[in-house]
Formats: C-alpha cells, structure tokens, sequence
C-alpha cells in the first residue's frame, strides 16, 4: 500500500523537459497523474513552449504573463517533479530557459525556498542522459532547491501506448515509489 493514502492533501507539479510529441518523459509525468492517489493533486506543467526567452530585463513587475504563470504554478505547488532528455549532451534549451525563469524568483514559495524536488531520468540510452542530469542537479542546488533524490526508471519508446501513458507494471511501482518519496519530504518539510 502506498504511504501517501495517509498523508494530508498536497500539490505536485509536473516538469517535463520535452516539447516532442509522444515524449517518453512527458509519457512519464501523464503516468504520474494517472495513478497518483487522491490526496495528491498532480498537475502537469504544459506551458513551457510559451514561455520567452530569459531576459534579465524582463524579470521586474510587471513580469511576462507566461513567466507570471509558470511562477504561480510553482508557487501554489508542494514540490515539483521533473523529467526531462538530454539534447546535445546538455539539458534542452527550452527547460533550460525555464529554469532561468525560476531561479530570480525570490517569493517564499519559489523553488529557491527549499521547495522539494526530485526527478525521474527515463533514459534508455547507453550514457543515460548523464550529462543533462549533472547539469540540472547544478542548476537546482544553485536555485536552492531542496533536492529529494533521483529515480532511474528507463522507459522504452514501445512501452507508451496510444492513451500516451505507461501500462508496465514494473514502472508504475517505480514511478509510485518515486511519488511517495516526494510527497514523504513535503510532509517533512512541512513539519519542521
């Protein structure tokens, strides 16, 4: 039985670092909204192509209306859970440029207030997406970000079905595990 059936209700949002089209790691995030228990609201972040290129300039009052959003959404969430490829031996340049949005954001429920954070790397490729994995462990410690741990759960292209989500079994016992692990550090965090 998952922990989480006894725990209060909490929000997570979903980050995926793909604009591709039957994404595996997008794949990945719907399959978390699929078996989430009821007492977590996961909700999958899907403005990540709408949002401007990073501008120091533009990051005052009154900010960009998609930059606004996506700090909300990170704002009004308990933590966050990201899944993203590697593109060019580095992390996309669109995620990448999301998280340049988030990192000026100073509000006490911003990603830089030791919001919990984990990710899940889908990768089934030889170098597992280690590079693009380095890079995004730096740029949350740089964020402040309160990194609860990583999940290696390879997702072959085949084992998404045409509902986009991930029926294997064997998965979504990892991908519950990686849930109750993050949802266990919001509840920590939210005691202390």
């Amino acid at each position: 039985m998952s922990s989480t059936n006894s725990l209060p209700s909490r929000r997570v949002l979903l980050i995926s670092g793909s604009l591709r089209h039957g994404s595996t790691n997008t794949a990945m995030l719907q399959t978390v909204v699929a078996i989430a228990p009821e007492n977590v609201d996961a909700e999958l972040y899907c403005g990540i192509s709408e949002l401007p290129y990073f501008e120091p300039d533009l990051d005052r009052h009154p900010l960009p209306q998609q930059v606004q959003g996506l700090r909300d959404a990170v704002r009004g969430a308990d933590a966050i859970l990201i899944c993203t490829p590697e593109y060019a031996a580095a992390l996309p340049g669109a995620f990448k440029n999301l998280l340049e949005w988030l990192i000026g954001d100073e509000h006490p429920r911003s990603m830089g207030a030791g919001k919990p954070v984990t990710w899940i790397n889908v990768s089934t490729a030889t170098t597992g997406a280690a590079n693009a994995h380095e890079s995004l462990r730096l740029v949350l410690r740089y964020a402040g970000a309160n990194l609860v741990s990583e999940f290696n759960i390879p997702v072959a292209r085949q084992l998404v079905g045409s509902d986009g989500l991930i029926a294997d079994a064997g998965v979504r016992v990892a991908v519950q595990a990686a849930l109750d692990a993050l949802v266990d550090a919001t509840n920590l965090a939210g005691s202390q």
